[in-house]
């Protein structure tokens, strides 16, 4: 047997521990949709003071026989930042309890910035299943894992399933609130002297909807498949289309592609936006992009960088798609035969893209 020495077997223990870490990863994520299904965040926030582990076990829609695995559910959720702990008075005979931190408070049902959709929706077994698949795609021809794992691919899959269909958009509804607050807000200059704009591939119309009711004066259309917009009504300055972007996109002063182009291969996306340059007047007007730039290497947040890294992964899985370097968009726009484009990062992970004919 080989001898090693101190320091040879602190770095196996180490790596062993790393490895531990990355293989146990995903427990985060079950753990946090526990704690949905559960209703945890709720019950603490409802609580209105530090709530004790035991007033907690009685909250909850638990069996009994399970009442004490929840202090072991709690504890990860803490680490994990979701919870923290707070003293509170020894006459109930516990001397701590849980209160809410910044993250959990996104995942309240009442909070209008909730990201509940979307985390359910990133981790039913629908888009978990994939991963399963991957060592098998990159051997097979199949064009996404998520094709492997369901014989066809996303964009098929959810116009034949309901249910799928109803939580992606979903989904994607709730993450278009949170940026989109973001953007009218802080971003408003994006729409000056706009009279029109097309939220092509806008879903339910969320974003669409929160820039039409903060300028009103501004004409907005959603462009979406026939399936996800058959049953929804336009009022006032906003109306609703079924189409096609890579065939047609209605004319207009803008076109805002929001998580779209990272949904599709280069070609793809160079084809659709020229079809957005198409609907552009001959003189002015713009694309807005929101969207990742990732980095080439990590630059500053670890979490950040890696959270991109994630991102890029998951596009690649479901649906060909890529995150995208500051050069690889340049290379986007110049293809598609536009001048210019600025990039603002202003929206945390993803940035404001506006690109010009």
């Amino acid at each position: 047997m080989e001898m090693r020495n101190d320091e040879e077997d602190k770095e196996l223990l180490h790596s062993q521990a790393h490895i531990w870490n990355h293989i146990l990863h995903f427990i985060n994520s079950m753990s946090l949709k526990c704690a949905i299904q559960l209703d945890i965040p709720d019950t603490v926030n409802n609580h209105g003071r530090p709530m004790s582990l035991s007033q907690l076990v009685a909250a909850l829609p638990v069996n009994p026989s399970k009442s004490q695995c929840v202090c072991r559910l709690m504890r990860i959720l803490v680490h994990s930042g979701f919870f923290t702990r707070e003293k509170i008075s020894k006459t109930t005979g516990e001397e701590e309890g849980y209160l809410l931190t910044p993250a959990s408070r996104l995942l309240l049902k009442d909070e209008p910035l909730n990201v509940r959709p979307l985390l359910l929706a990133m981790l039913d077994p629908i888009l978990t299943k994939p991963w399963h698949h991957v060592g098998e795609w990159f051997q097979n021809d199949d064009t996404t894992p998520f094709n492997t794992a369901h014989g066809r691919t996303f964009w098929d899959y959810g116009s034949h399933e309901p249910r799928f269909n109803h939580f992606f958009n979903d989904a994607m509804a709730s993450d278009g609130q949170l940026v989109t607050s973001v953007v009218v807000k802080d971003c408003k200059g994006v729409f000056e002297g706009l009279n029109s704009l097309v939220d092509v591939g806008g879903g339910t119309g969320t974003v669409a909807k929160a820039i039409a009711d903060a300028f009103p004066e501004l004409e907005c259309t959603v462009l979406d498949l026939p399936h996800v917009v058959a049953d929804l009504q336009g009022s006032g300055n906003l109306t609703f289309i079924g189409g096609d972007m890579f065939q047609a996109i209605p004319s207009s002063d803008a076109v805002l592609l929001k998580s779209i182009l990272h949904d599709w291969r280069d070609e793809e996306s160079v084809k659709i936006l020229k079809r957005c340059k198409e609907a552009l007047p001959s003189k002015g007007g713009k694309v807005i992009i929101i969207d990742m730039k990732v980095e080439n290497e990590k630059k500053g947040d670890d979490d950040s960088f890696e959270t991109q890294l994630f991102f890029d992964m998951m596009m690649m899985i479901l649906v060909m798609g890529r995150e995208r370097t500051e050069k690889e968009w340049a290379k986007l726009f110049a293809d598609a035969g536009f001048s210019d484009y600025k990039i603002t990062p202003i929206l945390g992970l993803r940035s404001l893209i506006e690109v010009y004919p």
